[in-house]
C-alpha cells in the first residue's frame, strides 16, 4: 500500500521594500475608490445639506452651491483631476510632474476634513443627524471612500532603525512610534518634480499672469468670508489645498518660472494687489487691506535685519512709533504741541528721518553685542520708548506727546489736491477712505520691496549674508562687521518709520499702546518676528504672506474668545514643527533644514 502525501505549500512573504498603502487594499481599488468618492464629494454640492436656512450659507438650495459647499467642490474637483492625472490621462500629466498619488492624498484629505467639519457643524448647531438631507449624507460617505481609496495607493515603506533586543518597553514603545511616524510621512511624500520645459515667453507670462489672478481670487475670497464657519472651512481647503499642490510639482513649476521673469512677476504681484478694492462693493474690507499692507511692509523691514544680517531685534515696533509719532506731531492735530501742518512728503521725511536717527543712536552703543544680549537690549528699547512717550505727558516729563491720551484728531493726508479722506469715483468705481490709503501704502510697498531687492543684490547685501551666517569669517576676510550691521539697523528703521507715517493717518490717533512687544493684534515685535520666520527669512513674498496670515487669522478668529490666542499659537508651534524654513524659503534655509533635499544648482547672493 502506498502512502502519498502532499508536501506542504508556504506563500511567500511580500518583500520589505515592495510598495503598499497605509490600507490593506490593492492598489487598483484604492484608485478606484478614490476617484470615485471624489466625484460624489463634487455631486453632492448640487444638492441641499439640510433643511433649513438656519445654518450659515443656505445649504438648502438644489443646483446652486452656497457657503461650504463651494469649498467641498473645489475640493472635490482638485482631488478628481489628480485622480484622473493618476490614470495616466492624456493632457493631464502637467498636473504632476512629481507624482499623483502624494497630491490625491492631500486633496481628499482636505476635501474630507472640510466636508465632515461641516455636517458635524450642522449636527450640532440643528440638534442631530436627522437635520441632514440626502447632500449632507451622500457627501460624507463619498468623502470617507475617497480617504480610504487615497490611504490605500502604495509607497516606499521606510526600514526601521535596529533597536538592541534588551531594550526596556519604553525603548521599544518610542522606537515603534518613531518608526510609525516615518511610515506615515512616506505616505505622503512625493518625488522630486521633473524639470519644468522651456515655454514662449508669451506662454510663460501667460501662466504668471494665472497665477497671480488665481492668487488675488483666494485672497479676495477668504477676507471676504462672512461667518465663522467659512472661514474655518476656508483655512482647511486652502492649507490642504496648497499642501497638495505643492506635493503634485506644480508650485516648484510655477517658482521656476516666475524665476525666469522676476521682473514681471513682480510688477503683476502689484498689478494684482491694486486690483483688490476694485473687487470691493465698500470700505470694509480694504480697511483689513490697508492695515495689513502696514503690517507687511513693516515686516519687510524687519526681515533686512534679521534675514539677512542675521541680528535678533525684538523691539523693532518701536520705529514704527517713533515714524509714526514724528509725521502726528507735524501734520496738524489739534493734540500736538508744535501746531504745525506739514504737506506729506515733508511728513514723510521728518518720520522716515526720526527713525534713521534713533535705529543709528540705538544701533551705535548696542550692535557689538551678539545673539541672545543683542535681542535683550533691543527688547529694553522697545519698552524704554513705550513708557518714554506714555510719560512725556506734562506731569511726568515735558508735554510732547500727550501722554496715555496719544496724538489724536490727526487730519487726512491731502497729496496733489487728492483728500485721501473723500471717497472718489474711478472708471465708475467709487474708492472710499481705506482703498485710498491702500494705493499709498501699494506704493511705499513697492518702494520696500525695491530697497529690499536692490540692498540684498548689493555688495552690502552679500556682506549681510556674510554676517549672517558667521560673524566670525566674515571679519577674519575683512568685513567691517559693525558697520555693515549698523547700515542693517539704519535701513530697517528707516523703512518703518516709513511705513509709520502712513499708519498715523490711518487710524486718526497714535498711542503708546499700539507699540507693545505683544498683545492680540498686530502689529507688535512679536507677530513682527513671528511673520519673517513664519514667511521665510530673507525673502521678499516670505514676510509679505507671513504678515497677511498673522493679521488676517486672529482678525477673523475672535469668535474663539479667550482662546483666540491658544489656537494661533498651537497652530504656529506645528507649522514650526513641520516647516520650520517657513511657507516661502530661500533654497539656503531650506537645506539647513532638510538635508536630503537635492542641493540647488545655483545660489545667489541671498541663497534665494
Amino acid at each position: 500500500m502506498t502512502t502519498q502525501t502532499t508536501a506542504s505549500k508556504t506563500v511567500a512573504a511580500p518583500a520589505p521594500n515592495t510598495p503598499s498603502g497605509l490600507i490593506g487594499i490593492s492598489a487598483n481599488l484604492g484608485r478606484a475608490l478614490a476617484t470615485g468618492g471624489s466625484v460624489l464629494a463634487v455631486v453632492s454640492t448640487f444638492l441641499a445639506w439640510t433643511w433649513t436656512s438656519a445654518f450659515p450659507g443656505d445649504l438648502t438650495v438644489y443646483g446652486y452651491p452656497g457657503g461650504l459647499q463651494v469649498l467641498v467642490l473645489v475640493g472635490g474637483a482638485l482631488a478628481t483631476l489628480f485622480c484622473l492625472a493618476s490614470y495616466g490621462v492624456r493632457g493631464l500629466g502637467w498636473l504632476t510632474p512629481a507624482g499623483a498619488d502624494a497630491a490625491v492624498k492631500y486633496a481628499v484629505l482636505g476635501t474630507f476634513a472640510t466636508a465632515w467639519y461641516t455636517v458635524v457643524s450642522i449636527s450640532i448647531d440643528l440638534g442631530g443627524v436627522v437635520n441632514l438631507e440626502p447632500g449632507g449624507y451622500l457627501v460624507a460617505a463619498g468623502t470617507l471612500i475617497a480617504l480610504i481609496g487615497a490611504l490605500a495607493l502604495p509607497f516606499e515603506r521606510p526600514e526601521p532603525d535596529p533597536i538592541d533586543p534588551e531594550a526596556g518597553s519604553w525603548e521599544q514603545f518610542k522606537h515603534d512610534a518613531g518608526h510609525a511616524l516615518a511610515v506615515l510621512r512616506a505616505a505622503f511624500a512625493s518625488g522630486s518634480p521633473r524639470p519644468v520645459r522651456t515655454l514662449p515667453s508669451y506662454a510663460e507670462i501667460l501662466i504668471i499672469v494665472a497665477v497671480l489672478a488665481v492668487a488675488l481670487v483666494v485672497f479676495t475670497y477668504g477676507i471676504g468670508t462672512e461667518y465663522d464657519e467659512l472661514f474655518v472651512g476656508f483655512l482647511i481647503t486652502a492649507g490642504f489645498g496648497f499642501s497638495a499642490l505643492n506635493r503634485s510639482g506644480l508650485i516648484a513649476h510655477a517658482s521656476q518660472i516666475s524665476a525666469r521673469h522676476q521682473n514681471i512677476t513682480v510688477c503683476g504681484a502689484f498689478v494684482a494687489a491694486a486690483l483688490f478694492p476694485f473687487t470691493q462693493t465698500d470700505d470694509q474690507y480694504a480697511t483689513l487691506g490697508v492695515y495689513i499692507l502696514i503690517f507687511a511692509t513693516v515686516a519687510l523691514g524687519l526681515n533686512i535685519v534679521v534675514g539677512l544680517a542675521g541680528l535678533l531685534d525684538l523691539g523693532y515696533v518701536a520705529f514704527l512709533g517713533v515714524g509714526a509719532y514724528a509725521a502726528a506731531l507735524v501734520s496738524g492735530s489739534p493734540s500736538s504741541p508744535f501746531g504745525v501742518h506739514f504737506p506729506f512728503w515733508a511728513a514723510v521725511l521728518v518720520g522716515a528721518l526720526a527713525s534713521l536717527v534713533f535705529g543709528v543712536l540705538i544701533g551705535a552703543p548696542t550692535l557689538r553685542l551678539r545673539g541672545d544680549y543683542l535681542a535683550i537690549v533691543t527688547l529694553g528699547f522697545g519698552e524704554i520708548f513705550r513708557i518714554a512717550v506714555n510719560n512725556t505727558d506734562g506731569t511726568s516729563g515735558p508735554d510732547l506727546t500727550n501722554g496715555s491720551n496719544g496724538i489724536a484728531s490727526i487730519p487726512d493726508l491731502n497729496i496733489l489736491g487728492f483728500d485721501l479722506g473723500m471717497p472718489h469715483d474711478i472708471a465708475g468705481f467709487t474708492i472710499g477712505r481705506f482703498a485710498n490709503y491702500f494705493f499709498l501704502m501699494l506704493l511705499i510697498t513697492a518702494v520696500v520691496v525695491l530697497v529690499f531687492r536692490r540692498s540684498g543684490d548689493s555688495r552690502i547685501g552679500r556682506a549681510w549674508v556674510a554676517i549672517r551666517e558667521d560673524e566670525t569669517a566674515a571679519l577674519a576676510m575683512g568685513i567691517n562687521g559693525f558697520r555693515v550691521k549698523l547700515i542693517a539697523f539704519a535701513v530697517g528703521a528707516t523703512l518703518a518709520g516709513l511705513a509709520g507715517t502712513v499708519q498715523a493717518h490711518v487710524t486718526y490717533t497714535v498711542t503708546p499702546e499700539q507699540y507693545l512687544f505683544a498683545g492680540t493684534t498686530p502689529p507688535n515685535s512679536a507677530f513682527l518676528l513671528a511673520a519673517v520666520v513664519l514667511g521665510g527669512m530673507g525673502t521678499i513674498a516670505g514676510p509679505l504672506i507671513g504678515a497677511a496670515l498673522l493679521f488676517l487669522i486672529p482678525n477673523k478668529l475672535q469668535f474663539l474668545g479667550d482662546y483666540q490666542l491658544l489656537a494661533f499659537g498651537l497652530a504656529l508651534v506645528l507649522l514650526m514643527r513641520f516647516r520650520p524654513e517657513g511657507l516661502i524659503p530661500n533654497r539656503r534655509r531650506q537645506l539647513e533644514f532638510h538635508e536630503e533635499a537635492d542641493a540647488p544648482t545655483v545660489l545667489s547672493k541671498t541663497g534665494a
